[in-house]
């Protein structure tokens, strides 16, 4: 078998690490594993594992000839059969498949705002569905909203996996006293909801001012972003809460961090959150989208209705003063996703659904 992802970009966001992840485990497990990036590349360039074929398309329009028969060559020359299309790059895999009849696309969905998907519409996408394979949804609201919406009958619910640890040469010292951290990984967008975490932060240094906040993600330098520094400004936080950017190695920051939070309104199914029950944290997340699969009980995280600050104030507080509780909701954590999100287990069902004689139907017009 021999399976290519494709990705707008390589910047660090939940699909383009997802698409990564896909290309580097498929070299385990098929003949060939391809990874190829339409418009930016980004952070996770330096994440492609060795083995991947990576081609980058360089596209510089919605509709570039060059680049579709570009990526056509590629295609043709390493003999592909089955093209992942993350996100966006939908659009590309649908113009090469004009050119590349056999090609087969698989599409994988990775929609993060699902408070109304009933809202969610797109024609594009829609009579697009009409030239997959299959489709993969990474939540099962995302799941339902597909069968009902798309011209593609065979939809797969696949949650995130994450990868073994990655190394890179970067390092970072984070700020604040050791032991006494509390670590967020979340671009600055308004769903991640960067501005009550900065209230809670507010109560939390007031409790307990020698402990600390540090966010990464990254800045889009917009209305938003512009919010969030005025309210540390405003809070006075600067010497509670530190703010990084996007970084290429999360691990090594979870390393020297203590508790993890995700404050979201929206989400999908975080890699955030697997990434930090990898690293044997405790973890306190709001109840939006899947988190309660992976959050599943007490006592291995803890989960809070959305803006509640005192909910998330008295959480941070049993959490700090509990060194015993955090331990044991971290190993439990752990425990339990390299169970349920591991590589190994993801993949294996993911190549037996495309083996199997499933793949293939789509709904008529």
């Amino acid at each position: 078998m021999r399976i290519v992802q494709i990705i707008d970009s390589l910047e660090a966001g939940g699909a383009e690490k997802m698409a990564v992840n896909y290309a580097n485990a498929l070299t385990k497990n098929i003949a060939f594993s391809g990874l190829v990036v339409t418009r930016k590349e980004g952070q996770l360039l330096s994440q492609i594992n060795q083995n991947v074929d990576y081609l980058f398309l360089n596209k510089k329009n919605k509709i570039d000839f060059k680049a579709v028969f570009k990526l056509r060559k590629f295609l043709k020359n390493n003999k592909v059969d089955i093209l992942h299309a993350h996100s966006s790059s939908f659009f590309t895999a649908v113009l090469v498949k004009l050119t590349l009849i056999k090609i087969k696309i698989i599409w994988h969905d990775h929609y993060g705002i699902n408070q109304d998907l009933r809202l969610r519409k797109s024609l594009i996408l829609k009579y697009s569905s009409l030239f997959f394979k299959g489709v993969i949804s990474v939540n099962t609201a995302l799941k339902d909203w597909a069968v009902s919406y798309l011209l593609c009958s065979n939809v797969k619910y696949f949650p995130n996996f994450i990868e073994d640890f990655y190394a890179s040469n970067q390092k970072i010292a984070l700020a604040g006293e050791e032991g006494k951290r509390i670590v967020c990984v979340a671009n600055l967008r308004p769903q991640k909801n960067h501005v009550f975490l900065l209230e809670t932060a507010n109560l939390i240094k007031d409790k307990f001012p020698d402990w600390s906040f540090h966010l990464f993600g990254k800045d889009f330098k917009d209305s938003y972003s512009a919010e969030f520094f005025d309210k540390i400004q405003d809070l006075q936080l600067c010497e509670t809460v530190f703010f990084y950017g996007s970084i290429d190695d999360v691990s090594n920051v979870l390393k020297q961090s203590d508790i993890a939070v995700l404050p979201s309104l929206s989400e999908g199914l975080p890699l955030a959150v697997l990434e930090y029950g990898l690293h044997k944290l405790p973890v306190i997340a709001t109840n939006v989208g899947e988190i309660k699969k992976i959050i599943t009980s007490e006592n291995n995280g803890v989960i809070i209705e959305s803006n509640n600050t005192y909910q998330f104030t008295q959480a941070l507080t049993d959490l700090i003063i509990q060194k015993d509780k955090r331990v044991k909701m971290g190993k439990n954590l752990n425990e339990f996703i390299q169970l349920n999100f591991s590589e190994a287990s993801i993949i294996k069902d993911y190549l037996s659904w495309i083996n199997s004689s499933n793949f293939a139907g789509r709904k008529s017009l």
